[in-house]
């Protein structure tokens, strides 16, 4: 190939991604400097008052701030609990499914995949019907049964709400790890199987050994974004419960978004988001560096 030839397509090449090279920087990278800059001043979008630089002051107050601690504490508990249940679930359906026939397979992704598709005010609807204290199908299922001699209000006892906002979740996330991982599963070696088997293996054995390699990369796909995800969990808590009741359910992104737009403490926000961004990107590592020596 010439050079000029070359520097064509080179050229031609940038033109094609300029569009969404100016909307990543414009609308992420930009952001993204203004979030880490403005965290060090105490903003408030007041016109009429500027913007005071108040160096680390505002990261100081964060650990001092018990509903922060209190919402840090709470996002820790929906991640270590929800990642390693979808990833375990996820692969436990996956293997008993990815061996159907075509029909039955696209039926059973439909099924998992459907609350993924489906409106998030709409999957909040249904389940806040079903944790309804007076008339919801778990109290009517439970009494009726004899587990609760009376009604539980699911959402508003600190002791239940949180739970209840991680089997939510937990049902909306498994949709798309099980269809990645009928697809990785799907594309194992057979040859590799059948002479394991051939040799003895059991399936234990074959899914260690030989299919468990094979589908890591999926997995640590799967990892990452359901750790960014449970991370990042803020939609149903702004329409269950709004953090409550007495913060049971606050997260951080619901507290960042409740100080920066109902507060309007902008900096003090951002520092929120700086200090979620920076627990996402450790844990992304550590998960990325423990799949690699696996």
């Amino acid at each position: 190939m010439s050079p000029e030839l070359r520097r064509r397509e080179t050229i031609s090449g940038y033109l094609f991604l300029l569009p969404s090279l100016i909307f990543f920087i414009g609308f992420v990278v930009v952001p993204m400097v203004m979030c880490v800059v403005t965290s060090f001043f105490d903003a408030n979008m007041d016109l009429n008052t500027p913007d005071k630089f108040i160096w680390f002051n505002n990261y100081i107050e964060l650990w001092q701030d018990p509903v922060f601690l209190k919402a840090l504490k709470n996002t820790f508990i929906i991640v270590v609990v929800s990642v390693p249940f979808t990833c375990i679930f996820s692969l436990w359906v996956a293997s008993a499914i990815y061996k159907m026939r075509e029909g039955l397979l696209s039926f059973f992704r439909i099924v998992f995949y459907l609350p993924v598709v489906t409106g998030s005010v709409a999957v909040t609807v249904v389940w806040k019907w079903m944790y309804n204290n007076y008339y919801g199908i778990f109290n009517y299922l439970l009494k009726n049964t004899g587990v609760i001699s009376k009604n539980i209000n699911w959402l508003g006892n600190p002791q239940y709400a949180l739970w209840c906002i991680i089997l939510i979740l937990l049902t909306t996330s498994v949709g798309q790890p099980i269809v990645l991982y009928v697809s990785a599963l799907s594309n194992v070696d057979n040859s590799l199987v059948e002479a394991a088997e051939v040799d003895g293996a059991t399936n234990m054995q074959v899914f260690w050994r030989i299919k468990w390699p094979q589908i890591m990369p999926t997995t640590l796909y799967i990892l990452i974004i359901t750790t960014i995800n449970s991370f990042q969990c803020f939609a149903l808590i702004q329409l269950l419960t709004s953090g409550g009741p007495n913060y049971a359910t606050e997260t951080v992104m619901y507290y960042i978004y409740y100080t920066a737009f109902k507060l309007y403490r902008f900096g003090y926000g951002n520092a929120m988001g700086v200090i979620l961004a920076i627990f996402i990107g450790i844990l992304s590592a550590v998960q990325f560096r423990l799949a690699r020596e696996k």
